[in-house]
This record gives C-alpha cells, sequence and structure tokens, in this order.
C-alpha cells in the first residue's frame, strides 16, 4: 500500500468533494463492509476482517456489502456524480459500483495508464493548486482493457 496514494485520494477529495449535505466528500471500498466514510475509525482487527476476504466481485462477502453501500448512497443522492478514485484497470471496483451508479460513475481521465504512485502525487498536485481534475465516464472503459 502506498502513502503518497492514500494521502493523494485523501487531499483530492477534501479540495474538491461537494456532496449533498450529510453525506461524506470521501468514502473508501473496503473488502467486507462496503463503503466507509475516510474518517472512520480502522483498528487492527479491522484490517485483520479485511485481509480476510478478497476483493473480487466474484466474492460475495466483497460483493454484497459494496452493492448495498452503493444503492444506499444512490437513493441518499441520486443526482450526484461519483468519482472513482481507485484503480480503473480492473474490474474489482468498476464492475460492482458500474452497476449502481450507470453512467454517473466516472474517473479522472489522467488515470489512464498511471501507476498508484504516480496517481497519489497527480491528486496531490491537483489538490494543491487548486486544479480539479477532467472526469470520463467508467462506462467509456472497455472490458476487454480491464483485468480480474
Amino acid at each position: 500500500m502506498s502513502g503518497l496514494y492514500f494521502r493523494g485520494k485523501l487531499a483530492y477529495a477534501r479540495a474538491f468533494g461537494s456532496p449533498p449535505a450529510g453525506l461524506p466528500p470521501a468514502l473508501v471500498i473496503t473488502p467486507s463492509r462496503g463503503l466507509l466514510a475516510a474518517e472512520t475509525p480502522v483498528g487492527t482487527m479491522d484490517l485483520e476482517e479485511f485481509r480476510s476476504v478478497p476483493m473480487d466481485p466474484a466474492e460475495p462477502a466483497y460483493r454484497l456489502p459494496l452493492e448495498t453501500s452503493a444503492r444506499t448512497l444512490t437513493q441518499a443522492a441520486p443526482d450526484c456524480d461519483v468519482i472513482l478514485l481507485g484503480s480503473i484497470a480492473t474490474a474489482k471496483y468498476v464492475e460492482v459500483l458500474q452497476s449502481a451508479f450507470g453512467e454517473r460513475l466516472l474517473f479522472p481521465v489522467e488515470f489512464l495508464g498511471r501507476g498508484d504512485m504516480s496517481r497519489g502525487s497527480l491528486m496531490l498536485r491537483a489538490a494543491e493548486q487548486g486544479n480539479e481534475l477532467a472526469y470520463a465516464g467508467a462506462s467509456s472503459l472497455s472490458q476487454r482493457r480491464m483485468r480480474r
């Protein structure tokens, strides 16, 4: 795990997140609990639980809580775009979230072809400079470009 990557995500979400009242600006995808607010405290026992569940769309212990969280978010904010700051190269996030958010699921275009460290520094720079990245619909990603 890259500290730079997660610092970049948090800084970016705090700088540009504009959720409806009552919703956090950043949610974290977890292996076993769906979406959690980024400010949610996580301890050693939580990490052990997370480690026990593969982040695989075919794994019900991963997929079902994420689907439930995504549906709840859709009901709370039916007209909001959702920006995925996670990896778009694998289906593990996009496949599950796309079914809940459809065309509202977006990702930063500049993520294409970049690794975690590069995306982290990109998000930190964007947040520091106040330059929000351009987005594209996750549905524009071909299934052939995604890894399982």
